[in-house]
């Protein structure tokens, strides 16, 4: 299926590694011009080489923290006229009430939550004065089957759905579209690291962090290249009537078991 995005121009954040590289990809091979965000600079030349060496398109780079808000502000204004927004940037970290300290808990939700929704502010307001736009939220699972023991994310990504939900609900009315996608647990460096910490604390033994894919539909965590599909369908026109709505990622984990 021809997606119709060659000559929209993209802006991923976290677009270096994990699902925000495998977007970044997907969105190349339609013929996407890219802005990539991300903290590490040499992270970023890599993908950058490998993208332009096998699709040829344009990729500008942009080594910056994203939970400080002037950062935040320099990446706006040099990505203004960006097509597509993909906010993908965030690492919040495993844990309990009792573990996630205040400190960790606000830096954690400084570059994911108020991140997405600090940058989305700023490239919002563009999109509507020109008509046109799509920002794709990348969020997490764990907003719809919330878990004590990652208490942090579950409730950042909670409240990323209700942003994505209340500001999809009304962008159609400025020619912009706001949707997300809730993966659930994808094989990337990022999800082992999550595991190994939660079987360190329900087990003592980090090593028992496949453990946890036993269970999981079809027998295995989903990939990176299976939510870039994903994403980069409802950053197509394919998508155009979708718009406030979170899609679900995770083969029916979602509603298994309910």
């Amino acid at each position: 299926m021809d997606l119709s995005l060659t000559g929209q121009t993209a802006l991923v954040t976290g677009g270096s590694k994990g699902i925000g590289r495998a977007v970044a990809g997907r969105l190349a091979a339609e013929g996407c011009t890219l802005h990539l965000a991300a903290r590490t600079g040499a992270d970023l030349e890599a993908a950058k080489k490998q993208i332009m060496d096998t699709t040829g398109v344009a990729v500008s780079i942009h080594p910056l923290d994203l939970s400080e808000s002037a950062n935040i502000a320099r990446l706006a204004e040099a990505c203004a006229e960006v097509d597509i927004l993909i906010n993908n940037a965030g690492a919040i970290p495993g844990g309990d009430l009792a573990t996630i300290d205040e400190p960790r808990w606000r830096e954690a939700w400084d570059l994911k939550v108020f991140g997405y929704i600090n940058l989305t502010r700023a490239i919002y307001g563009r999109m509507a004065a020109r008509g046109a736009g799509v920002i794709v939220n990348v969020i997490g699972l764990a907003g719809e089957r919330p878990a004590a023991n990652y208490i942090a994310g579950s409730a950042g990504n909670a409240g990323l759905m209700g942003f994505t939900r209340a500001l999809g609900g009304a962008s159609p009315d400025h020619g912009v579209r706001v949707v997300a996608v809730n993966p659930g647990l994808i094989a990337t460096d990022r999800m082992r690291t999550l595991l190994e910490k939660r079987a360190e604390g329900e087990h003592g033994d980090k090593s028992r962090w496949q453990d946890y894919l036993a269970d999981l539909p079809m027998g295995r965590a989903g990939t990176p290249e299976e939510v870039a599909d994903t994403v980069a369908f409802l950053a197509s026109p394919r998508a155009s009537y979708i718009s406030g709505t979170v899609v679900s990622i995770d083969a029916g984990a979602s509603v298994r078991n309910r």
